[in-house]
């Protein structure tokens, strides 16, 4: 194959620092996955290699030259997942959107969509009354759903949070259990807690709290009320049963919207026990007004390492041991 270079001018050292990365790791992954060579010339960068690999290359490297300028942080998960769009040719979906912030931590960092797949879940949250995401570990499900709950409470939007998970490893049995309900549930609810302080803060948090603008409790509790005014998180939904799912959703009440989040391989129910998300999502299939968001291992954004672990357990899977060890320890 025919090698070809090209020119890309880089202007200013902080930026080929943060494009190449500490020791040049960042270049070293684009020539590994590639076959290209990248080299720093003067004050351009110098691409060579096999044709497609070069323009695939070129493109990945002007996003990152962007996202550089724009003060963006680059690391591998990124680089991997626009090498990923630029193979496909979805590199250019990548538009100026992706600088739109979608909320504002406690300590003023910007959260903003990395991936296509987030981008569409939060559309889709902000354009439907109940929106299903359902995807593996690491995609943002929780954290963004969490990110524009806030949003919508501090604009006015909704007058309360509401988030609730089901307690599955108690069995919903959460009164054998000891302690006031507080201590009952907090193992259950602490990932919840752990994203809320992120955009509140605990001072905030426990104000919010003491005005009922925020509720944190188990599925089992949901039952009876209707949920109005609201923004309401549904997590770990995979391990509802098909009753918990139907009532829960039916709490929804006038000028409120939920989201149901959930990762439909990892369901900690009882053998025979029927996923009430894998059902909901056959049973609303088509409904006006809910949407499905199904995320990927490509939408994962945490240590690059959870996207390989994903990876890794799918290939598992898929070749069926995961099912014979599962059956051979209910033995």
């Amino acid at each position: 194959m025919p090698s070809s270079i090209r020119l890309l001018n880089v202007d200013t050292l902080d930026a080929c620092i943060s494009l190449f990365g500490t020791n040049d790791l960042n270049v070293a992954l684009i020539e590994q996955e590639t076959g290209v060579s990248v080299a720093l010339r003067g004050a351009e960068l110098l691409i060579t290699g096999d044709d497609e690999a070069v323009m695939i290359v070129d493109k990945v490297v002007s996003k990152l030259l962007m996202w550089v300028e724009k003060g963006e942080t680059i690391d591998r998960t990124r680089i991997r997942y626009l090498l990923h769009l630029a193979r496909n040719g979805q590199i250019e979906k990548l538009d100026d959107s992706f600088s739109d912030v979608v909320a504002i931590t406690n300590k003023g960092k910007q959260i903003k969509c990395k991936t296509l797949g987030q981008r569409e879940y939060v559309k889709a949250i902000k354009e439907n009354d109940l929106t299903f995401a359902v995807g593996p570990a690491g995609t943002g499900k929780t954290y963004l759903a969490m990110a524009l709950a806030v949003a919508a409470l501090r604009g006015k939007d909704a007058e309360k949070i509401v988030l609730t998970r089901p307690a599955v490893e108690a069995g919903e049995r959460l009164g054998f259990l000891p302690g006031d309900l507080t201590q009952k549930v907090d193992p259950y609810l602490r990932p919840l807690y752990d994203a809320l302080y992120e955009f509140i803060g605990l001072d905030g948090y426990q104000k919010l709290m003491e005005r009922g603008a925020v509720e944190v409790a188990p599925l089992a509790y949901m039952r009876g009320r209707t949920l109005s005014n609201s923004f309401i998180i549904l997590d770990e939904a995979q391990n509802t049963t098909s009753e918990q799912m139907k009532m829960f959703l039916t709490r929804l009440g006038a000028h409120s919207k939920i989201v149901v989040t959930g990762d439909i391989t990892q369901t900690d129910l009882p053998p025979g026990k029927k996923s009430g998300l894998l059902e909901a999502l056959h049973v609303l299939e088509g409904v006006k007004g809910i949407s499905m968001i199904f995320l990927t291992d490509k939408d994962v954004v945490r240590h690059e390492l959870v996207q390989a672990i994903v990876n890794a357990y799918d290939v598992y899977e898929t070749r069926g041991k995961g099912k014979s060890d599962h059956d051979t320890s209910q033995a």
